[in-house]
């Protein structure tokens, strides 16, 4: 292979090295089925997706259904639907667990070369017998056992004939390495479950580090790159492939797991916040899941490009989450509309305008884009009525210094519209602010007026206010550093706040993912819970952005 692109991390050098000699690059991308996928899992995808793409090569999807315990249909579904989202599509699906016939014959034929035993220790016993890292470990009392006696032992498991944990079936390396992964570990253990694909015709099954690389020998997958934790488990790794003979030999590569501040990424702590009901589900915006931010507004363009920038490394950091909303947050300014929404509304009246009359004023769409582009120029149209709706904050009695949205005899810009002075405001009997009284210049047209105030806000016309519901999230977790021992602990109460307003009636048929800049307020995304004549957002980002790009 020709390759004429200069590598972009250490994989690709790997790579690079190994082309040399071989041309065919193909990768995998392993999930198992048992969650749906996080931003965490997004980066090996990425990886994996995009370095074959880079060098001409393919990528399977295969599920990793080795433990049927918690996998489900409904996470292959997901997990699908996720992949395609994200813009990747895979060479071949695969189920792992369509391998288990090959499995078990590669089992028997090492416990024919006595490279493997059947053994009755418990769970616990194993771990004691293991020894330390400072300690070599004990052999098994069973580790001697006859070719002939593993074999008839081996298949009355595969029978059926034995319960749950009473006997696993162990590779038979050495109990004094250096490496824990080497000494004799666990081939197969016996689970009286039913499988999502393969249904009961399996009790014993498969570990993963058994399983995983008989898989990627038959697929012909040249690269398997996963994980840094897999490290340690590398050379049991390649002593599958080599004492089950395979012709075709992977190569695996690590890289380092992904680690956002302020996210827990552990399926089985996710599950935690599912189950016991701390979060509205798997595809709740707040969640780190690919679901949730779909939900929440986040774009497979931006994901991308943050992990692109987060990068491949070798060592693990924990990267700022702001970063990723950053990517977000470029994503959405450069194609999302622009309208106006009121989240916290106060009525103003405009005493000069009569009941009756009204302005037709143009909004921008995309006021950044280029000539050229489809959103180029295009514009929706917005009644400018007696009555209106105002964020509640940009009115104060009593303003500070530099204050320049609405006061008493101030003046402010109303948004493509028109300049308006407040000339008085009526009061509740709680001393709250009941509506705002105001005039307009009637020579003050945005686009015809020359005259310049300090403040701009935005509006909407009470007459053609859509009620609309507002989600606004804040990180889940309060400590930036999360620790899976109290994590629950950790949670933020404030992590979802709900208020009704109103928006444009431009967005009556918004639809589930339809994307938005609310000005000053955020980008928006409409939510699946949005009803007819009643929509629903979810805040994406905030407007201002904490994250030094560098740029």
């Amino acid at each position: 292979m020709d390759t004429v692109f200069e590598p972009r991390n250490f994989i690709e050098e790997f790579i690079l090295e190994d082309t040399a000699a071989n041309p065919t690059v193909k990768t995998r991308f392993p999930p198992e089925p048992n969650g749906y996928l996080h931003i965490g899992h997004a980066k090996a995808l990425w990886i994996n997706f995009s370095t074959a793409d880079r060098f001409g090569g393919k990528c399977n999807l295969r599920f990793d259904d080795t433990n049927p315990a918690k996998e489900d249909v409904e996470f292959v579904d997901a997990i699908e639907e996720d992949i395609r989202w994200l813009g990747f599509d895979w060479d071949k699906l695969c189920y792992g667990s369509d391998y288990f016939d090959t499995c078990y014959d590669l089992a028997i034929k090492l416990i024919k070369a006595g490279k493997a035993y059947v053994c009755d220790l418990d769970k616990d016993q194993i771990r004691e017998y293991r020894g330390t890292l400072t300690e070599p470990g004990i052999n098994s009392p069973y580790r001697d056992r006859s070719i002939e006696e593993n074999l008839d032992l081996f298949e009355r498991m595969k029978n059926g004939e034995f319960p749950d944990g009473s006997r696993t079936l162990r590779a038979k390396i050495d109990m004094a390495s250096p490496n824990i992964n080497m000494r004799d570990p666990a081939l197969y253990r016996i689970l009286h479950r039913s499988h999502h694909h393969q249904g009961n015709k399996w009790c014993i099954y498969p570990m993963y580090d058994f399983a995983h690389p008989i898989q990627d020998a038959i697929e012909g997958i040249t690269h398997s790159l996963c994980s840094l934790e897999y490290e340690a488990h590398r050379p049991l790794y390649n002593w599958v492939i080599n004492n089950c003979e395979f012709e075709h030999k992977p190569r695996q590569i690590e890289f380092a797991r992904l680690n956002l501040t302020n996210t827990i990424m552990s399926k089985r702590f996710l599950r935690a916040l599912v189950e016991g009901h701390y979060v509205d589900g798997w595809d709740d915006p707040r969640m780190p899941t690919l679901c949730g931010m779909r939900r929440r507004g986040y774009t497979p363009d931006a994901i991308k490009d943050f992990l692109g920038r987060a990068g491949v490394a070798k060592a693990d950091s924990i990267v700022d989450s702001a970063m990723l909303e950053h990517c977000v947050r470029e994503d959405l300014n450069a194609n999302s509309d622009r309208v106006m929404a009121i989240i916290d509304p106060i009525k103003v009246v405009i005493d000069n305008l009569p009941e009756n009359e009204y302005f037709d004023v143009k909004i921008e769409n995309l006021p950044t884009a280029a000539e050229g582009d489809e959103k180029f120029q295009k514009t929706h149209t917005l009644r400018f009525t007696r009555e209106l709706y105002i964020e509640r904050d940009d009115f104060m009695i009593d303003p500070p210094k530099k204050f320049f949205r609405l006061k008493p005899d101030g003046e402010v810009r109303l948004k493509g519209a028109f300049i308006i002075k407040c000339t008085g405001y009526d009061l509740n009997e709680d001393g709250t602010i009941r509506e705002i009284h105001c005039t307009y210049d009637p020579e003050s047209r945005s686009g015809e007026c020359t005259r310049k105030v300090k403040g701009t806000i935005h509006w909407i016309p009470a007459i053609d206010a859509l009620p609309a519901e507002f989600r606004l999230y804040e990180p889940l977790m309060l400590s930036e550093d999360v620790s899976a021992d109290d994590f629950i602990e950790q949670l933020n109460p404030n992590s979802k706040r709900v208020v009704n307003g109103f928006v444009e009636p431009y967005l009556g048929d918004t639809k589930p993912g339809d994307k938005f800049q609310f000005m000053r307020i955020g980008y928006f995304c409409t939510d699946p819970d949005t009803t007819a004549g009643r929509p629903v957002f979810n805040r994406t980002v905030v407007l201002k952005d904490s994250y030094n790009s560098g740029k």
